[in-house]
């Protein structure tokens, strides 16, 4: 393989190793550094060539969804089976299966809901305020003249 030659990885090994190190997370950075050249020439290719960008695509989306799943998971809370063996002499003596429950995670929860739903999670709400500042302060001297007797 040549390296910084496209046409190598416009090859059906070339697009399966894209696709495997999008796969396991790495970015693109970390992925130009593989194929041994610069990032601004991976983005290059990927405009130049439907491909590279559509394999490089569709390695991320499946372990995006992966991840997805996981925060999903645990936001949720979920139960699983643990199993523990117990060995005398080379030979099982003893198995237990316990079924164990994680509690929901707040954190995770907090995360999906201000990136799924920013209309009614996210931090900052944009507060809309009608009137003046004249007329409460206005409003404010009275109570306190009011509450000291004075009006």
């Amino acid at each position: 393989m040549a390296k910084g030659k496209y046409e190598y990885w416009l090859t059906p090994e070339g697009l399966l190793k894209l696709e495997g190190w999008a796969r396991d997370g790495l970015t693109d950075d970390q992925i130009a550094r593989n194929m041994g050249i610069s990032r601004s020439t991976l983005n290059k290719w990927k405009n130049d060539h439907s491909d590279i960008s559509d394999t490089l695509k569709r390695g991320k989306e499946v372990i995006d969804l992966q991840v997805e799943n996981a925060l999903l998971k645990r936001a949720l809370g979920y139960e699983y089976e643990e199993v523990s063996e117990k060995y005398e002499y080379g030979e099982m003596t003893e198995r237990k299966v316990a079924k164990k429950h994680v509690i929901p995670d707040t954190t995770a929860q907090i995360f999906w809901l201000k990136n799924r739903r920013p209309d009614k999670w996210k931090d900052k709400q944009d507060v809309q305020v009608s009137g003046t500042l004249e007329a409460e302060k206005t409003k404010l001297d009275d109570l306190i003249k009011q509450m000291r007797g004075d009006g």
